[in-house]
């Protein structure tokens, strides 16, 4: 029997979280992942694996998580996003469909990562705001929050900042950008790294809550960095409010499309 070429194509994936055991598939069947390669199956009509650029957890949001996969069949790139999107629930949607060579890994492909994570910070929770922010009812000043992450940019060992169920070989990461910043009654976080450990944005998120508060100074965040470990530093944050918002690739092997800002999704 001749074999059939594969063809590998990349999409581009948004999704809200909240109903969703995160991405990585599970015997229940409440995945991200599960739900993508179960429309992938009835569009195709037959299941092919996917491989993504980042495994966000339970309640973690996407706007444009980028995947491959190895298809038998030629399908237009519109004909893939609506074909698939036809298949998925309305939490989850496809957004853009390219062909790529085989040279190409949604994974390790990648050379940047950047997460947004936006946090309510009010007096009283706001329920519509629920499953997409973080609240911090105590007053966050963002100016010493940033001050704060100034600290964390390069590359550093991130034990402190680490999930105890990471199961990443190595703790050393490189931190490119890490931005804070208040919009009328939301502080939002902006943080690109070349690859994040597990946790690692929540762990960073709850350290700089802390500064913001007033609970630690600025340098803090240096000393409990150089510490290297876990317990030492803040609690891990809700996830309610992080947004995996956009992977960066060689231009010679992808490019993506520019997501929908995050201001125009929410509304802020």
């Amino acid at each position: 029997m001749q074999s059939v070429a594969l063809k590998r194509i990349a999409l581009g994936v948004s999704y809200d979280g909240t109903p969703w055991q995160g991405w990585q598939t599970q015997p229940s069947g409440q995945t991200v992942q599960d739900q993508i390669e179960r429309a992938i199956a009835r569009f195709v009509g037959e299941p092919l694996a996917t491989i993504c650029a980042g495994r966000t957890d339970t309640g973690v949001h996407a706007l444009n998580q980028v995947i491959h996969i190895d298809s038998p069949v030629t399908r237009d790139n519109i004909s893939w996003v609506r074909g698939v999107n036809t298949f998925l629930p309305d939490s989850i949607a496809v957004q853009w469909a390219q062909p790529v060579s085989e040279a190409f890994h949604a994974r390790f492909s990648a050379v940047s990562r950047t997460y947004h994570y936006i946090i309510l910070n009010t007096a009283i929770a706001q329920p519509l705001w629920a499953s997409r922010a973080g609240w911090c009812f105590r007053p966050l000043d963002a100016e010493l929050m940033q001050q704060a992450a100034h600290h964390l940019i390069g590359q550093h060992d991130f034990s402190s900042f680490r999930s105890s169920q990471c199961q990443a070989a190595s703790p050393v990461r490189e931190l490119q950008a890490l931005k804070v910043w208040r919009e009328r009654d939301f502080v939002r976080i902006s943080i690109t790294a070349n690859a994040f450990l597990h946790h690692m944005v929540r762990n960073i998120v709850g350290e700089l809550v802390l500064v913001g508060q007033g609970k630690h100074d600025p340098d803090h965040v240096s000393a409990v960095l150089k510490q290297r470990d876990r317990t030492v530093a803040a609690p891990t944050f809700s996830a309610a409010g992080l947004y995996l918002a956009q992977v960066e690739y060689p231009e010679s092997l992808l490019n993506i499309p520019a997501a929908t800002e995050i201001e125009d999704l929410l509304l802020i």
